[in-house]
């Protein structure tokens, strides 16, 4: 049985002390998942710091789809290796509602990242609207061949996918584990037809009450937590419960 994915993203949140609380907490981490984190960029090279001896990875919130370049404001993958990241976040909801980033855009992210060795983490998720007219499936299959297409045959071999319902993200209402187990399979089922395999987290609404209940599902293989991960004890508890 493979080891659960517990992923932080802290969005733009937290501080120096969030991240020495967290440190202080999770530094001796005795648990059965990996853990990674993903504070704001400004904290990725005092994270990495924190964690050094550690079992915890540290990733980016984002990455730019260029490697180089007049873009004032962007970050390459090959800076976020650079200052020791393993992990990055790859079209988040949040940055293709808010910051219009497309399904190309977001499949040149994902080939930038992998082509150095960082690992992506890609989301994939519908709005309320999409679900109400049953385009859940078509949504996510739209995401997913975007990045197959644009990548081809250039995929790490621990490929990590993101499934995070719009609807359930910070609102305190995760999705039920029917309606998450049924996209995880069709995922993996879709990720299976191209002969690839991949960690398939669930993202939306995720706290210590919840964690057990979304694990226990076959076909979730880790969790990508938002709010929670800001609160050293509850993200611990997590951790813990993977």
């Amino acid at each position: 049985m493979q080891r659960s994915l517990i992923a932080g993203n802290w969005k733009m949140n937290g501080s120096k002390k969030n991240l020495s609380d967290l440190a202080e907490q999770l530094f001796n981490l005795k648990c059965d998942a990996d853990v990674v984190i993903f504070p704001p960029s400004v904290y990725i090279c005092d994270a990495v710091e924190a964690f050094s001896g550690a079992s915890i990875a540290v990733g980016a919130q984002d990455v730019s789809e260029n490697s180089r370049g007049a873009y004032t404001g962007e970050i390459s993958s090959e800076m976020l290796i650079d200052v020791g990241c393993e992990y990055c976040i790859v079209g988040h909801s949040e940055r293709r509602s808010l910051f219009g980033e497309d399904n190309h855009k977001i499949a040149g992210k994902f080939y930038q990242a992998s082509k150095v060795g960082l690992t992506p983490i890609l989301c994939l998720g519908e709005t309320l609207n999409q679900r109400e007219k049953d385009e859940t499936l078509d949504v996510i299959t739209a995401q997913l061949n975007a990045v197959v297409e644009y990548t081809g045959k250039f995929f790490p071999s621990d490929l990590v996918v993101a499934y995070e319902p719009v609807w359930a993200i910070g609102s305190g209402k995760s999705a039920n584990t029917d309606q998450i187990q049924i996209v995880h399979k069709y995922i993996r089922c879709k990720l299976r037809e191209k002969g690839l395999s991949a960690k398939i987290l669930y993202g939306g609404s995720v706290t210590p009450e919840n964690t057990k209940e979304l694990l226990k599902e076959s076909d979730i293989d880790g969790l990508l937590v938002g709010g929670a991960s800001l609160d050293a004890k509850s993200f611990v508890q997590i951790c813990k419960l993977a």
